[in-house]
């Protein structure tokens, strides 16, 4: 061990008295006595009935003294100015009004108390005024100074002078980082837009500077906010933003509808300039998180991209609901299952087992939740898979989870067309096991994740995930303790397996960014939303639903990647080319809208339906299962396709839907929406 005598303390600089801007100090001894003087000087020559010059300066030096001591013990003199805020000017203010107080403590003890009470008081708010005009005065100049313009190198030269040359290498130094800096125009001069503004002048390490405002308020529009001008939108041109040698351009408006969003991206886009937004991070998309986060400049991102604003959903009801409860989440290691985690853990759950077969996805989300909850959440990981039923039934009298979150499934459509048998014993029989061992040990809510892929499915995992709603339907009308429910939806934004992080990778290595077929429309979630809105309709669940979600409008891919090319900064077909490649196997042109039957059910939650779906008969389900069995026994994938084909009555070739495309109400509101 190091001998501790060897060990050297770290020196404390800018304490005490070292602390103190004593320049400043002089300053304002010489202000107020100047001030004094001058005061004194015009009740002498002015009024005829006046206290002697002694007494005059013997109440100045009583006057002072305690300014001076109050200003030392509010830490006046240990404030960078040039930094000085409202609580800044506020403390000046407060010192100096303890120690118009203090005088009259002082005044007892002096020889002469002929000076009028008002002149003292006079002098008091006429020194604090100039005090605080010469703050004011200095960090205009610090914050506004320039070697561009003659009231520019003013400045500079009047720091210089009242510093005594203190800081001349800093404002040269600083003066050559504002030339590298960002020049940025700020879209928004609301509340947003002003702090972030007033942010970037008071940051010396800021890599951006504003200086245009660009607004739509009349009121606003020809005035100055912090020295940066604000013009109106329609003066917003390109030979503008040049002018100005704008290199980028912030959206400060937090409320803009998706409308504008987009109409004012396309606007800006053309110009040539990348845009970005002042926001919170996408990670801090629950109230509590905003009010515990700050606002960033941000790259605009693909939920964004979409513009879709987020249905951040989950309500009290749906939060009580699961409070304090253990629950065990099937492919809790996926981007879903993750998320369906971290929403528990918000929501307050006690206990969440975390059930998946791959181990670095399981334990990252472990090792996230335990970092951020420490001991006020137990996690627990099962590294098995939904095929073994002895591993689950195992797990489960383990834990004994009251509510079962089933999001373990094979989801890569062409991967399943070519390992039919994986897909059918983990999608089907992995749901079984599950809902069978949830049925024997008594858990009170099963929740399984489907997808819009079931709905006339043309691949081997959509029929795979139709089955699985059977299961889980039939399984609702046993009567058991266990109530069961399934939720359906589309196109999860970053998950794993989805087109985005394809794109972002294609777009990395220079193109090309290849989509299968331009016509292909698809329906998108973000994960939280898709996560909060599985944990909603859970909670709704009576026994025996198929819950649906709203997905809004149908998304080209073609765009998608347009729009995320342009996001890099780059220009699709001159940068960055988009190939075809063709249709994979098993694959639509769109996916069905899921909102459109008539016979849905709506909910108290206008993102949430309920289809009605009659389950089959437990025998009935139990003969499909048999068919299955007896194709898997025979290792074959065309055996089992022919098999899923006979069991799943809505299956159909791809080419039967394609064939249909032109006239899909799907494809028609896509190409509605982009014009």
């Amino acid at each position: 061990m190091a001998n501790n005598e060897n060990i050297q303390k770290p020196k404390r600089s800018g304490t005490g008295f070292r602390s103190v801007r004593w320049q400043l100090v002089i300053y304002d001894t010489l202000l107020f006595f100047g001030l004094g003087a001058l005061s004194a000087l015009i009740c002498l020559t002015k009024f005829s009935s006046r206290p002697t010059v002694g007494a005059f300066f013997i109440s100045l030096g009583a006057l002072f003294v305690p300014i001076i001591v109050s200003r030392f013990l509010f830490g006046v003199y240990k404030q960078i100015w040039r930094y000085g805020g409202v609580q800044s000017y506020l403390k000046l203010c407060l010192a100096d009004a303890s120690a118009f107080i203090l005088f009259f403590v002082v005044r007892v003890f002096l020889p002469q108390r002929t000076v009028p009470i008002i002149w003292i008081f006079s002098l008091t708010c006429l020194n604090l005024l100039a005090t605080l005009f010469m703050r004011m005065c200095y960090r205009y100049m610090y914050s506004h100074y320039n070697y561009n313009s003659w009231f520019g190198r003013f400045m500079v030269f009047s720091l210089k002078l009242f510093t005594f040359g203190k800081i001349s290498k800093e404002l040269k130094e600083r003066s050559i980082d504002d030339a590298r800096k960002i020049k940025i125009a700020i879209v928004g001069a609301g509340n947003t837009g002003v702090a972030l503004a007033s942010e970037l002048k008071n940051t010396g390490n800021s890599a951006y500077t504003p200086v245009l405002f660009i607004d739509i308020s009349p009121e606003k529009i020809g005035r100055e906010i912090s020295g940066v001008p604000i013009i109106s939108e329609a003066e917003a041109t390109k030979e503008c933003i040049d002018s100005h040698k704008v290199q980028e351009l912030v959206f400060a408006l937090p409320h803009l509808s998706e409308s504008e969003f987009n109409r004012l991206y396309n606007k800006y886009y053309d110009y040539g300039i990348k845009i970005k937004s002042y926001d919170y991070p996408m990670m801090q998309d629950s109230a509590e998180k905003r009010d515990k986060g700050r606002r960033i400049v941000r790259d605009i991102n693909v939920e964004e991209l979409l513009f879709r604003n987020q249905s951040l959903v989950v309500d009290k009801a749906t939060a009580e609901y699961y409070k304090g409860k253990t629950v065990l989440i099937t492919g809790g290691g996926g981007s879903i299952g993750s998320e369906l985690c971290r929403r528990l853990a918000n929501m307050g759950t006690s206990h969440i087992v975390i059930v998946d077969n791959y181990e670095n996805g399981a334990y990252e989300i472990q090792q996230e939740l335990l970092m951020q909850y420490n001991d006020a959440l137990k996690v627990s990981v099962e590294i098995i898979s939904v095929c073994n039923a002895e591993d689950l039934d195992r797990v489960f009298a383990k834990y004994r989870p009251e509510i079962v979150l089933h999001a373990a499934a094979h989801k890569h459509v062409p991967l399943m067309e070519h390992n039919c048998i994986e897909a059918v014993r983990n999608n089907v029989f992995g749901t079984l096991n599950t809902v069978l061992t949830s049925e024997k040990y008594n858990v009170a809510r099963f929740i399984m994740i489907s997808t819009d892929k079931a709905v006339n499915p043309t691949n081997v995992m959509g029929a795979t995930k139709r089955l699985c709603e059977r299961i889980v339907l039939t399984h609702g009308q046993n009567g058991g303790n266990t109530k069961f429910s399934a939720t359906r939806f589309g196109n999860v934004l970053g998950s794993n397996g989805s087109v985005i992080p394809l794109f972002r990778r294609q777009i990395a290595n220079g193109g090309p960014v290849t989509i299968t077929d331009k016509r292909i429309v698809r329906y998108f979630m973000t994960i939280p939303e898709a996560a909060q809105l599985v944990l909603c309709s859970g909670a709704k669940a009576n026994n025996g639903e198929l819950f649906v979600l709203d997905m809004g409008r149908p998304v080209k891919i073609i765009d998608l990647a347009t729009n995320m090319i342009r996001l890099s900064g780059l220009v699709p077909g001159t940068d960055i080319d988009i190939v075809e490649t063709g249709l994979r196997p098993g694959e639509k042109l769109y996916e069905e809208l899921l909102i459109k039957n008539e016979n849905l059910q709506k909910t108290d939650n206008e993102k949430i339906f309920i289809e009605t779906d009659a389950p089959i008969s437990a025998q009935e389900l139990e003969d499909k299962l048999d068919v299955l069995r007896k194709a898997l026994s025979t290792g074959s994938n065309d055996a089992v396709r022919e098999a899923l084909k006979e069991t799943v009555e809505t299956f159909c070739e791809p080419e039967v839907v394609n064939a249909r495309a032109a006239s899909a109400a799907e494809m028609a509101e896509a190409e509605k929406d982009r014009a």
